[in-house]
């Protein structure tokens, strides 16, 4: 009798590396989306293993706003070049001198909301029938009603009553012409697990996620880092904190946490110990109940 048995690191890097060869063998021209956020970067690690001593044998793309922290950009090309894989960017800033966008105004725009279009436009330009997110079930409530493979219409659009079922994680990658799959291989794994297979297999991280100190402005019960894309507003002032973030994305809604966790195992005892989620610092999820869902619907990834 057999006595192994995975443990649960085993099984998730298993079942993600599944999804991820599916998705080669089963697509002509899919693409993995890479934020320079943890979830990316695991799952393009993922994407190494998998292919591992060949090449990851499909692009990596980046949806620029404009607004991201420079050490998400170096890590990005620095990570780009130790995977060897290539790398693919579209700004939003084109999409804005293009006229495809219209550049929010206020005291809280936000070009978060605008790189829909942006990776839209990228998906039909390269005709990609696939492209692969770092999202997990765990994140949001409107992730957690995503399938492995999740079927957009010919506008990008996703409906979450029109999915398929995955028995037996049997993937129908079938679709019409114009429609595209969104695939998630990290479904089922949690911010912990993140970052406890992080730790196991000592991969590199931004340095954003480390306790550092930074000026900052609280807004909203929002830490927002300073960046020139942010103004102050009356009765706002900035100040010095220590602070890490858990999640990365554009600056003008991206939430810093106080902490001081300053390597990856002071991180898990901190996310062991929480009840808030990575995303509850996050400007642009509280400007409705549905938002995440809202963005989903239209395109975001």
């Amino acid at each position: 009798m057999n006595a192994y048995r995975m443990n649960t690191f085993e099984w998730l890097e298993s079942q993600a590396i599944y999804v991820i060869r599916e998705v080669a063998a089963q697509f002509e021209r899919p693409v993995m989306l890479f934020s320079g956020g943890k979830d990316s970067i695991v799952m393009s690690y993922l994407a190494r293993k998998a292919f591992h001593p060949g090449k990851i044998p499909f692009p990596l793309m980046h949806i620029d706003t404009g607004h991201n922290f420079q050490e998400t950009l170096d890590y990005r090309d620095s990570w780009m070049e130790q995977l060897g894989a290539t790398l693919i960017v579209r700004t939003v800033q084109d999409s804005i001198d293009r006229g495809r966008v219209k550049e929010e105004t206020g005291p809280n725009a936000s070009r978060n909301a605008l790189q829909t279009v942006t990776l839209l436009d990228a998906v039909k330009e390269f005709q990609f029938d696939a492209a692969l997110g770092g999202g997990r079930r765990d994140e949001e409530k409107a992730r957690a009603k995503e399938r492995f493979f999740s079927l957009r219409d010919r506008f990008g659009q996703w409906d979450p009553k029109n999915q398929r079922p995955e028995l037996w994680h049997v993937f129908n990658g079938m679709k019409r012409p114009g429609e595209h799959f969104r695939v998630f291989p990290i479904s089922n794994w949690t911010e912990l697990d993140v970052w406890q297979y992080i730790e196991q297999e000592d991969i590199p991280m931004p340095s954003l996620y480390f306790s550092h100190e930074r000026e900052i402005v609280r807004r909203d019960e929002v830490i927002l880092a300073r960046s020139p894309c942010i103004a102050l507003q009356e009765g706002e002032r900035w100040e010095t904190a220590r602070v890490r973030f858990r999640t990365i994305g554009d600056a003008t809604c991206t939430g810093a946490t106080e902490s001081g966790a300053s390597n990856v195992a002071d991180i898990i005892a901190e996310i062991a110990a929480t009840r808030v989620t990575e995303r509850g610092a996050r400007a642009d999820d509280r400007r409705s109940e549905a938002a995440m869902e809202d963005r989903k619907k239209e395109g975001y990834f």
